[in-house]
């Protein structure tokens, strides 16, 4: 969505390909401006929706674009099979405010809170949400 996070991440992560998607053309024109200027060659953008791009994808970095129960059908069966080593599962990194409970329902994530590592007063009801591909395998929606 507009080069956040993608653009942050290629820079933190210059060793890792970043395929940045967003449904609005201008944004997509203004994020591959700024790669270009900022000589990012690992980042792709392309106008189109999540549901357009077949993958497969480490993993599936997103703001809330929607409820979880919508996005995850989104993004099925794009989550690459083979995990970049043990430690790390592919899946979704989700960036999400407000209560999650309900929206997660018997979802297995982990949640971690962005106001533990940001103190700005926009972060303290924003989440991560991490759900592993095994999830988005079973979901059933």
């Amino acid at each position: 969505g507009g080069g956040f996070p993608g653009i942050p991440l290629a820079i933190l992560f210059p060793e890792t390909q970043f395929h940045l998607v967003d449904s609005i053309g201008k944004k997509i024109k203004v994020v591959l401006a700024v790669a270009d200027a900022l000589g990012l060659e690992n980042v792709r953008a392309d106008h189109g929706r999540a549901e357009e791009f077949k993958g497969p994808y480490d993993f599936v970095v997103s703001r809330a674009v929607t409820q979880m129960q919508r996005f995850v059908p989104w993004i099925k069966g794009k989550i690459s099979q083979k995990n970049l080593d043990s430690e790390r599962i592919n899946g979704l990194l989700y960036l999400k405010g407000g209560d999650l409970a309900e929206e997660l329902g018997t979802m297995k994530a982990r949640i971690s809170s962005l106001s533990n590592f940001f103190t700005s007063e926009f972060f303290e009801t924003k989440k991560v949400v991490y759900l592993p591909k095994s999830e988005i395998n079973q979901f059933r929606g």
